[in-house]
């Protein structure tokens, strides 16, 4: 296809004379194209003056504009390093002239521009670095580094940033560039000779970029984006750039680096480098504090450039006034700043590309994102016409008849039409990027709430989340939607006194204020939870980031299958590279799941069934991925594990699939070394001690407090010969033990067994043994001995702490659930939760339908009632403690009225369950 079949659009020339100059000028052209050269060099004598000075070179272009221009790139790519500023300057005015006639006709969409000018910008950067080192190198003052080093600039690199990083260059572009040199290449002796040759060679890069001659100027060079450029020189090492930005990089700073790409020198050692900064730029929880952060820098641009009041055509910056350029990019980087620490998908460079991510996550509403995406590209295209006039670095409107005329021939548009869709577009870029920065500016209301306790409210300010500036002034703004809430509650004393202890117990208030006012939804769940939970809003308190999860997209969605919890998990963990930074990540993904569970059953979401299983889900996936991890870690050092490896078994309620918010972890490891005697690693360990060592590792990941938190308690007495056993048990051994020397509590353990890590091939052995033991190891009289003696003796030694206890005790969940296992073994089925085992019970003619009935509706209510005591705190009820919020939750999930009725019905229950034990005990043990 020609070009001419090629164009969709066509300038016209404002002024007659040049154009037909140019038009003259240029021969062998096609009526389209002569008229695209005509109407661009009567509107533009920047363009007027190239056309004349190509003239001969113009057909090729007009051939094929693509081959014209990777012809044109390697030819800069063999420009001798002697002569490279001259050549380089000469291709920039063929590369302005063939962008902006492709441009212009609409052959080349803005993304080919932009694309093609920093492609240019990249191979002349790359160009003017090896000019600058190789005399350098010649001279040996870069220790240690001959020319051959010019291949990867002797560990120097230059990084795009900005437009040129993002491949959206505009057509007169400044470029920002940081320069760093990697110093790990240079000893202590020669580092302070290295960096002064690098400085050099930077200088005089800039040099060859920025200065103007006869042939032009290649780009204009901004090196001050490095850190502190006002004291730090043009070229720096990168551990003194990483240590900057860590200990003091700002989010202008962050932002900025969303877009950094390595663009010339060593690019392996950037790309090093911008890894090293993941973590500065790409927080690990949602940071809206970021908005904050951002709306104050659109007002200092605002101030600083005097571009304030309402929108006016006349002289308005496309860039940096309302509705402009920057507006868009700093919605998108914003946007990304706050959530691509939690997703990697956001973590790209181009702003229509940022958009687009933002929308298929569900962080930006797809219609605000297709808007501002629109606008953005119609907002560039100004841009480079603007710029090509006269080859001026501007965004500025005309402010005078001749120039709007100018600009709307160069176009082609009706001038009247033309302003009126530009002034529509920068209004609706500023009312949509408004309305996200400053949804609220303003101040506190003076409103006095009925029921909340000034004296309370007062002290908020001397509490240390409220003691800088920033986050006294965003709190002010949040105040006044807070209290009429908290005064909005079932029982606003107590909420008021909650929500007190959410925000002392607060180490900063900055984040969290800003989170709240960016998703004002959150202020409700927090008055929900700190309404009914005082103990779970103390926790938030520490843990703010839970809130993450709230606004992550799918918070309130159906509970997901474990393969689709384990995929989510072990991407967390891959993005990791670090151990210990593995072990945090899951810290925080499980208190994030945690929560969401929690919230669900306070809001009566999901019963306490429910929660029960997704708890144990989660403990399941934590085992299952952590496992890997662990063995990973551990066999750097020592070896892969012997053998066919080991298993991890969950026992007690982790193994029946049925936690609470609280539950510590039973756990037993099984390993099978196939007779191999040690393992093979740097540092071999006999097999025994190996798998001993492996499984305390196990242990220290789960329960180490980090800075996250841990993520359980571990009990591991359930395993062979208890405490006086090793901790990880032979294949070999356990299968023994369990055949000739285990107690009949741990055959009644072993029913609720369940593999919940390892290799498939060991774990299938292990249950094929265990539903192959249990029904060998079912003799009536001496299991049901066995658990009478057991009942007493936790009786002894465990008395019930009151009338809310619902683990011990008479009738209560233990003893039923000695029921239940009993059932299991008696009719030699495998089954691990309490229903099946005391339908198995009867199944075994031990226990009737009756006695099946009352065990099990005393274990549903205990059950009810624990799970909601262990999501207000770490205790069985306290009646007199619990706050209304608390009473209304408690009886919402037990179905009750009134806490009297629900005490009542406990009682009565497990009295009738205990009745049934003795009575079933008795004739087991009197028919044995």
């Amino acid at each position: 296809m020609s070009f001419s079949d090629r164009m969709t659009r066509c300038p016209r020339p404002f002024e007659t004379a040049p154009g037909q100059e140019a038009r003259d000028a240029v021969q062998g052209l096609s009526p389209d194209v002569a008229a695209l050269v005509e109407g661009t060099a009567g509107s533009s004598p920047f363009l007027q003056s190239l056309c004349l000075k190509e003239r001969d070179w113009l057909p090729e272009v007009f051939d094929d504009p693509e081959d014209a221009f990777d012809a044109l790139l390697k030819e800069v790519a063999a420009i001798p390093p002697d002569e490279t500023g001259a050549r380089l300057r000469r291709a920039k005015g063929r590369v302005a002239l063939l962008t902006a006639l492709a441009d212009l006709s609409g052959v080349w969409t803005l993304e080919d521009v932009t694309g093609a000018l920093t492609r240019f910008a990249d191979l002349a950067v790359t160009q003017a670095l090896r000019a600058a080192l190789l005399p350098e190198l010649r001279r040996g003052k870069i220790p240690g580094q001959d020319e051959d080093a010019l291949e990867d600039a002797a560990g120097m690199v230059v990084l795009a940033m900005g437009k040129m990083g993002a491949h959206e260059l505009n057509y007169s572009s400044d470029i920002d560039l940081i320069c760093l040199f990697d110093e790990e290449r240079f000893d202590t002796d020669s580092y302070h000779e290295a960096r002064a040759g690098f400085v050099r060679a930077t200088r005089r890069m800039a040099a060859t970029l920025n200065d103007r001659t006869a042939d032009g100027y290649v780009f204009r060079t901004d090196l001050r984006l490095r850190p502190d450029p006002n004291v730090t020189p043009v070229c720096m090492a990168m551990g003194a750039a990483e240590t900057y930005y860590e200990s003091l990089g700002r989010t202008w700073e962050r932002a900025a680096y969303i877009k950094a790409r390595p663009a010339a020198g060593d690019i392996a050692a950037g790309a090093r480098f911008l890894d090293t900064l993941r973590p500065f730029v790409w927080r690990k929880h949602l940071d809206f504090a970021a908005i904050e952060d951002a709306h104050n820098m659109r007002l200092r641009i605002r101030e600083h450039k005097g571009l304030h009041g309402p929108i006016r055509l006349d002289g308005h910056n496309m860039k940096l006034g309302r509705g402009g350029i920057r507006e868009i990019e700093f919605f998108t980087q914003t946007r990304q700043l706050i959530s691509g620490g939690r997703d990697p998908d956001l973590r790209v460079r181009g702003t229509v590309d940022g958009l687009s991510r933002l929308a298929e996550k569900n962080w930006v509403p797809s219609d605000a994102a297709d808007t501002l995406a629109e606008h953005y590209r119609a907002h560039r295209e100004i841009e480079h016409r603007l710029q090509m006039l006269r080859d001026a670095q501007t965004q500025v409107l005309p402010d005078n008849p001749d120039g709007w005329a100018r600009l709307a021939a160069l176009c082609d548009r009706d001038e009247s039409a033309f302003r009126d869709e530009l002034t529509d577009r920068l209004q609706q870029v500023h009312d949509l990027i408004e309305g996200f920065f400053a949804p609220d500016s303003g101040t506190e209301k003076p409103v006095t709430f009925e029921g909340l306790d000034d004296e309370i409210i007062a002290r908020w300010r001397s509490y240390p989340a409220l003691r800088s500036e920033r986050a006294n002034t965003i709190f002010d703004r949040l105040k006044p939607e807070i209290l009429e809430r908290l005064s909005r509650s079932s029982a606003p004393h107590e909420a008021l006194l909650a929500f007190d202890g959410f925000l002392a117990g607060l180490p900063a208030g900055v984040q969290v204020f800003a989170l709240f006012e960016a998703n004002p939804q959150l202020i409700d769940l927090m008055v929900d939870i700190a309404g009914v939970s005082p103990a779970l809003a103390s926790y938030l308190s520490r843990h703010a980031g839970v809130f993450d999860a709230v606004i992550a997209g799918d918070f309130f969605a159906p509970w997901p299958d474990r393969p689709h919890l384990r995929r989510e998990l072990a991407a967390r963990l891959d993005r990791e590279d670090d151990y210990e930074r593995k072990l945090d990540a899951a810290r925080r993904w499980l208190k994030e799941w945690h929560f969401r569970t929690g919230v669900h059953l306070l809001r009566g979401l999901i019963d306490a069934d429910k929660a029960g299983a997704q708890y144990a889900d989660l403990a399941h996936v934590i085992l299952a991925e952590l496992w890997g991890v662990v063995c990973a870690q551990f066999g750097e050092k020592h070896g892969p594990p012997p053998g066919r490896g080991a298993v991890v078994l969950g026992m007690g309620s982790l193994g029946a699939g049925k936690l609470n918010a609280g539950s510590d972890l039973d756990l037993i490891v099984i390993y099978d070394a196939e007779g191999v005697e040690g393992s093979d690693g740097r540092r071999p360990l006999a097999t025994r001690i190996y798998y001993a060592r492996l499984t305390q590792a196990l242990i220290t990941a789960l329960t180490a407090p980090m800075s996250e938190g841990r993520l359980y308690e571990v009990d591991m007495r359930l395993r062979p010969s208890g405490n006086q056993g090793p901790v990880a048990t032979s294949w070999a051994s356990f299968q023994t033990y369990q055949e000739n020397e285990a107690w009949v509590w741990e055959h009644l353990a072993l029913t609720r067994a369940c593999v919940v890590a390892g290799p498939d091939a060991l774990a299938s052995d292990v249950e094929a043994f265990r539903c192959a033991l249990l029904p060998r190891k079912g003799n009536r009289e001496t299991v049901l001995m066995e658990v009478d003696h057991m009942r007493a003796r936790i009786k002894a030694a465990k008395s019930s702490s009151g009338p809310w206890e619902t683990k011990l005790g008479d009738g209560r969940m233990q003893e039923i659930e000695l029921i239940a296992q009993a059932g299991c073994l008696l009719a030699g089925r495998p089954e691990r939760s309490v229903e099946a085992g005391l339908a198995a019970g009867v199944a075994a003619g031990w226990l009737d339908d009756a006695e099946e009935a009352a065990l099990g509706a005393a274990y549903a209510l205990c059950w009810q009632v624990t799970q909601a005591a262990r999501l207000l705190g770490d205790k069985p009820l306290d009646e007199d403690a619990l706050g209304d919020g608390a009473k209304a939750f408690v009886l919402r999930q037990t179905g009750m009225e009134r806490m009297e009725d629900l005490r009542a019905e406990l009682e009565r229950k497990t009295a009738d369950a205990a009745v049934v034990i003795d009575a079933a005990l008795k004739r087991g043990t009197e028919d044995g």
